[in-house]
C-alpha cells in the first residue's frame, strides 16, 4: 500500500511538470525564435517534457496503463491554475464545471465495473 502511495504521488508531480511544459511554451510564443527569452523557456518546455517522459516510463511499469491515463485528467485543472496564476485568466464556474465534468468522464471510461483494485 505504501509502495503504491509513492507511485501516485510521482504521477502527479510528473502531470505538474508535464502540464508546467504548457506553460513554458506559451510563454514562448511570445517572443521571436532568436531571442534569448524564447531559448530559455524553450528550454524549460523541453525539460518538462524529458522529465516527464522518464518518469512516466517508470510510472506505467507499476501500475495499469488506464490508471495512469486517468490520472492525466488532473492537467485540466493545472492548465486553469497556470494560466490564473500567470496570464491573469479568469477561474469561472463554467471551467471549473467543463473540468470536472472531464475529470468524472475519464475516471468512470477507465475505471471497469466492479473493480476495487486502483480506486
Amino acid at each position: 500500500m505504501k509502495n503504491k502511495t509513492k507511485i501516485y504521488i510521482l504521477l502527479n508531480i510528473l502531470l505538474l511538470i508535464y502540464s508546467f511544459g504548457s506553460v513554458c511554451s506559451k510563454l514562448a510564443s511570445g517572443y521571436k525564435v532568436t531571442d534569448i527569452k524564447f531559448i530559455i523557456f524553450y528550454g524549460f518546455m523541453l525539460l518538462c517534457l524529458v522529465i516527464y517522459a522518464i518518469g512516466w516510463q517508470q510510472v506505467i511499469k507499476q501500475i495499469p496503463l488506464t490508471v495512469a491515463f486517468s490520472n492525466k485528467a488532473i492537467t485540466v485543472v493545472w492548465g486553469i491554475l497556470w494560466g490564473a496564476l500567470f496570464f491573469k485568466e479568469q477561474i469561472t464556474i463554467k471551467k471549473i464545471t467543463g473540468a470536472a465534468l472531464v475529470i468524472f468522464g475519464i475516471i468512470m471510461y477507465a475505471k471497469p465495473d466492479g473493480d476495487k483494485t486502483y480506486g
